[in-house]
């Protein structure tokens, strides 16, 4: 049993500041941040969790079956890591490209210490064994000055491309080929820009959350590793007996121009191309649904909805289903992992012709992050939009993709890509 306290707070955003730069004291942290973002299936404001009471780090081989025993012996909040590469312990895939990252492919751990904010209470959950702390870190917490952090990088990088413009585009016909034989109907081509250096994670964090100020944003340091998350999609959450996914497949710029933004909101709305984008995944996540739901119960809640971001319009499309009282949280995951927003269908086939023409292994980049509840609840983002920083290495990645259909124009998926990698260029050079 966790000892819990409470206090409330009269500035919840320097508050926030505050909380995660004091974090930084740990060699494990798990941030996990809404932006203020209003979802009714959301549990919380913002989750910190902080150094590692038990741990769980696999490879690929059982590495489900490994956190479904971690996850029920536990029976605590468990917070980590699913990589994309974890699609190889489900099917008969492989994973060969090149990793200059080298994470863990699944990382989870039981924090000794737990924060919860939600409107202005922040409740704290302390192991027993670290409990003596709680007075003393609630008035660094609450005493510190540190309610602001520089927003810059002290070097300024040169950031390089694994795949130029027009070998972009001869990988992205190759795949359009695949698409014309029948092999798939959609897949989700990715590349990866990466530089060597330094940069202050927590800055820079930062900086690309004021940026995008995205719904599924996240902070994870484990010791030289970190993601600087600005995720704006869910991938799959369990709340009693339902279960949500909500895919995003469909893209468009903004305009500081009122009217011309809400003429691109209504384009992107009408948009064949992408709203077939985003109806053939529904559709896999239906099925994927469907593997584990009560018959009947799988909905789609919303179809092709356009919602607005700081960066971007996006569509989104919200499907849910009812299980079993008796259904495990893992085998939830397994029957849907990696999620069809970054595959494409058929699944399977499109993973496999997308190791072939993509350059590096995708690894943390399009798994998921998230959370266990002692009950057995949870959520996940889809690790997009995201910084992978390796400090020992001196190694910073971000990868980019876009869905690849039949009406895909490559020129047009180059625009793209660099559309979604504006703002994190724009953080580190």
């Amino acid at each position: 049993m966790r000892i819990v306290d409470h206090i409330i707070i009269d500035d919840v955003s320097h508050l926030k500041t505050r909380l995660i730069t004091w974090a930084q004291n740990y060699e494990t942290v798990c941030w996990l941040d809404s932006n203020g973002h209003k979802d009714k299936y959301g549990r919380f404001d913002a989750l910190l969790g902080l150094g590692a009471a038990s741990s769980l780090i696999t490879g690929i081989e059982d590495s489900f079956d490994n956190l479904e025993v971690y996850q029920k012996n536990t029976k605590d909040w468990i917070l980590g890591y699913l990589s994309y590469d974890l699609k190889n312990d489900l099917e008969k895939l492989k994973s060969e490209n090149k990793d200059c990252l080298r994470f863990p492919d699944l990382y989870f751990f039981q924090p000794q210490k737990l924060f919860i904010l939600k409107g202005n209470t922040l409740s704290l959950h302390y192991l027993p064994a670290v409990s003596a702390d709680m007075e003393k870190d609630k008035k660094a917490i609450l005493e510190s000055t540190q309610d602001r952090v520089s927003h810059s990088s002290e070097n300024k990088l040169k950031i390089k491309l694994r795949i130029h413009k027009d070998d972009y585009k001869e990988r992205v016909e190759k795949m359009l080929a695949h698409i014309h034989r029948g092999d798939i109907y959609e897949a989700n081509f990715c590349q990866e820009f990466y530089s060597n250096g330094t940069i202050d994670p927590l800055a820079t964090f930062l900086h690309l959350n004021s940026i995008s100020h995205a719904p599924f944003a996240t902070f994870f340091k484990n010791k030289q590793q970190y993601l600087l998350c600005t995720s704006p999609e869910r991938y799959l959450c369990k709340r009693g007996d339902k279960v949500i996914s909500q895919p995003i497949k469909g893209t468009a710029k903004r305009s500081h121009n009122k009217a011309q933004d809400d003429e691109l909101a209504k384009e992107l709305s009408l948009d064949e191309k992408e709203r077939s984008e985003n109806i053939m995944i529904t559709d896999l996540v239906r099925n994927d649904l469907s593997r584990t739901a009560i018959k009947g119960s799988v909905q789609v809640e919303e179809l092709c909805k356009v919602h607005s971001f700081k960066q971007v319009h996006q569509m989104i499309s919200t499907i849910t289903s009812k299980i079993p009282k008796t259904t495990s949280p893992i085998n939830l995951l397994k029957t849907t992992f990696p999620m069809g927003s970054m595959t494409g269908a058929p699944k399977v086939s499109a993973m496999q012709i997308i190791e072939n023409l993509e350059t590096t292994k995708r690894g943390l980049y399009s798994g998921a992050v998230g959370y266990f509840t002692p009950e057995g609840d949870f959520d996940f983002n889809v690790v997009i939009r995201s910084i992978l920083y390796d400090a020992e290495a001196k190694y910073i990645s971000f990868s980019v993709g876009s869905a690849i259909t039949a009406r895909s124009i490559p020129e047009k998926e180059y625009e793209e890509c660099l559309l979604k990698a504006k703002a994190m260029r724009e953080v580190l050079e």
